[in-house]
């Protein structure tokens, strides 16, 4: 089984209302999804590094 199965895999929510939105609050809406991408890009990383070193570990 992978480990990365065993996460909880969070509930997805209902979309914002995009039209409702000011430009200013899009914009802000925006940088909050890019934060957000680079913090899963950022465990993807550190999850990619602990497995292959796993696999260096237990290829020997």
């Amino acid at each position: 089984m992978n480990p990365d199965e065993l996460d909880p895999r969070p509930a997805k929510s209902k979309p914002k209302d995009l039209e409702a939105m000011s430009i200013e609050a899009l914009g802000d809406y925006i940088a909050e999804l890019e934060a957000e991408i680079a913090r899963a890009r950022e465990t993807i990383g550190r999850k990619q590094s602990a497995r292959s070193t796993a696999d260096s570990v237990f290829r020997r």
